[in-house]
């Protein structure tokens, strides 16, 4: 978490109050600190014309947050069912007759005792969780990203170990769109595609649509496409759309190529100002430069927007600076941004931060030139 001396300064048992209130920034309290509730009525929030999402992880929450105003959830992460539900590695199940691990033998076959077959628990276990999603929302749109656990995060799963490979530098390694194509985990990656197309024609919860993530090349983007349509989502049938995330600067760069392959682009602006930028924001020791307002971020912010809407392209961004501060949403707002996802606990700050920039805007039709000299400027290419 980057705090340098807690596990120093902080004792077993001691009471304390962790706040992240103050923005991207947390502090740590001795003590149990006294917080202010503020009750809001969800009927007469202000909605800006720029569609607010969602960004969701635990499909229990649903029914609840289905209510927010949102417009439907803008990514909806795969890794928490996995995680938490499912709790096996994908090839544990598939290749179960070669796990070596005897626990892990023996707590998956209690888990999946009421199953024809080792993968059919992970595909009813994760339909069942999205489809859970997709009914509330209905027929709001629900983003669903593809698994995009690192090595060392698959190999804490059930029989993971045996799967994954060693890496120095997860972060950089076996992840995203290469791993779906790849030998090591294919038949893992049908059993996403064989939940999700459950989820979309048996359930007819068509309202699903699926993001690729962390796609390197355009060459792997038109590779995973062509085998999910091999696993049974063709692009296209019952209206499916396949977006990809922008979070690599080779998205950035050659992101007309990739509008060529998906439907649309959902901006991830954690990875892609580590990468721009060079750093690891999990460090203590440089986390301190991580920025998604520096101009090396927003200019390649700009010019991936600009690039998509020229392409006739959807694009949205997840993260949690717009509703941190207002000029990055209104520097969002000002390059037409389609949609803005946000947690739930900042949707609401975020999207009075978007009406503000909206407002702004409709008063000064000039202040995207002055936020060019601000933030940078890019044109599509």
């Amino acid at each position: 978490m980057g705090t340098l001396n807690a596990t120093e300064a902080i004792q077993d048992g001691q009471l304390i109050t962790v706040s992240c209130a103050e923005g991207d920034m947390g502090q740590v309290y001795e003590g149990a600190l006294a917080w202010q509730e503020t009750e809001i009525d969800l009927e007469h929030v202000v909605r800006p014309r720029t569609r607010p999402l969602l960004i969701l992880a635990d499909p229990d929450r649903a029914l609840h947050l289905a209510r927010y105003p949102s417009q439907g959830v803008g990514l909806m992460r795969m890794e928490f069912v996995i995680n938490n539900a499912i709790r096996v590695h994908p090839m544990a199940l598939v290749a179960f007759d070669q796990l070596q691990d005897p626990q892990a033998r023996e707590t998956i076959t209690a888990l999946t005792a009421r199953y024809e077959s080792k993968p059919e628990y992970f595909i009813d276990q994760l339909s069942q969780a999205l489809g859970f999603v997709a009914a509330a929302f209905y027929p709001r749109e629900v983003i669903v990203r593809l698994s995009d656990f690192k090595t060392n995060e698959y190999a804490d799963l059930l029989g993971g170990r045996q799967f994954e490979p060693e890496e120095e530098n997860p972060m950089l390694g076996f992840r995203g769109a290469s791993r779906y194509y790849s030998p090591q985990y294919r038949e893992g990656f049908r059993l996403e595609c064989e939940a999700l197309k459950r989820v979309r024609l048996s359930m007819g919860l068509t309202n699903v649509k699926v993001m690729v993530p962390f796609c390197r090349t355009v060459a792997e983007g038109k590779q995973v496409v062509a085998l999910m349509e091999e696993f049974g989502l063709r692009r296209g049938e019952e209206g499916l759309e396949v977006y990809v995330m922008a979070e690599i600067p080779s998205n950035v760069i050659l992101a007309k190529d990739f509008a060529a392959v998906f439907d649309g682009f959902s901006i991830g602006s954690n990875d892609l100002t580590q990468l721009t930028l060079g750093l690891d924001r999990d460090s203590a020791i440089v986390s301190g430069l991580f920025d998604e307002r520096n101009e090396a971020v927003t200019r390649m912010l700009a010019q991936v927007i600009a690039t998509a809407k020229a392409c006739g392209r959807p694009i949205g961004l997840c993260g949690q600076a717009p509703s941190d501060y207002p000029e990055f949403a209104r520097f969002l707002v000002e390059q037409g941004i389609d949609t803005i996802s946000f947690t739930p606990d900042a949707l609401l700050k975020g999207m009075a931060n978007m009406v503000e920039a909206e407002q702004a805007l409709a008063r000064d039709p000039h202040r995207d030139e002055k936020q060019d000299a601000e933030f940078g400027h890019a044109v599509p290419i």
